[in-house]
């Protein structure tokens, strides 16, 4: 009935964090570098752009189960909107689908998406210690 809202929820926390992240990310290439010995030539996603992906599935997800739930007519263009509000009963099974489908649906995503953040670490560090390997083979030439 109402378990898209839970991604909803979830996607705009997301969201949030992302533009903090992203105001974080843009300080510290600003700041002037100390340490000369970090290579700038380093594959790395930053952190906002994955968050961002997380956001993307979220939003996606939420807007497909809305557009099913505006379906099967449980969500209304008038108030309040969601056919299970209006009767104490109903509510109460929409707070249980919300606590748990929803719930689910969300931590379902969210662990998809920490294991594509995995798998994007892992191929950076062989990205870039295919870079060191390549460095070093050319100095010594």
């Amino acid at each position: 009935m109402a378990c898209f809202l839970v991604c909803t929820a979830e996607a705009l926390i997301a969201t949030a964090v992302t533009k903090v992240m992203e105001k974080k990310e843009k300080a510290l290439e600003a700041a002037p570098k100390m340490d000369t010995t970090i290579d700038e030539t380093a594959v790395k996603v930053p952190f906002s752009r994955k968050l961002k992906w997380l956001c993307y599935m979220l939003f996606g997800g939420s807007a497909l189960l809305a557009f099913e739930h505006i379906w099967h007519g449980e969500v209304v263009p008038w108030f309040p909107f969601l056919t299970a509000a209006s009767d104490p009963s109903d509510a109460a099974e929409m707070l249980h689908e919300m606590a748990t489908v929803g719930v689910c649906m969300a931590a379902l995503v969210t662990m998809v998406w920490l294991g594509m953040v995995c798998v994007v670490s892992l191929m950076e560090r062989r990205a870039n210690k295919a870079e060191l390997a390549d460095k070093s083979v050319s100095a010594e030439n």
